[in-house]
């Protein structure tokens, strides 16, 4: 009976680390599959303006924490906005918005080279998609409001 229980211990820990570990292979071949440095070309929805940006790091992003946060590697902090925390009026609209926009597509990230990180260890960045500017996107709908994390080399008029 013990030789059995173990047996099943083992198949269960076998079947775990093989699940794991086809898991780490699709997403690091999916986060490969997009160039880790590049330009992309963005267009505002407010001015119709198109303008090209460069990104230093790209990637599929599989969460959503809520409107200013979202999982790539890493947790990922949208920088220059603030919007509303949970259970505050415009939290539901701004987090569906970035679900719509990120959530399972590949997101290129202006990452701040002034201060990388904030207190809670996410990673500062401006967020695009192919062709918008996440960040300045929830600004034009009226979903976020403007905010600094000094020092930052996203000064204030660049938004």
């Amino acid at each position: 009976m013990k030789s059995r229980n173990i047996s099943l211990i083992l198949l269960i820990l076998f079947v775990g680390v093989l699940a794991v570990s086809t898991a780490v292979n699709f997403m690091d071949n999916e986060v490969a599959a997009a160039p880790s440095q590049g330009t992309l070309n963005i267009e505002d929805s407010k001015t119709h303006e198109v303008r090209s940006v460069h990104y230093e790091a790209s990637g599929k992003c599989y969460k959503v924490v809520d409107g200013d946060t979202i999982w790539v590697e890493g947790k990922i902090r949208f920088v220059q906005v603030n919007i509303p925390e949970r259970g505050e009026p415009g939290y539901h609209e701004a987090k569906d918005y970035v679900k719509e926009k990120c959530l399972g597509k590949t997101v290129y990230l202006d990452i701040d080279d002034k201060k990388h990180y904030d207190k809670y260890n996410r990673t500062l960045a401006i967020v695009y998609t192919e062709n918008l500017d996440i960040n300045r996107e929830l600004l034009n709908e009226n979903l976020a409001e403007i905010m600094y994390i000094p020092p930052s080399e996203f000064a204030k008029g660049t938004v």
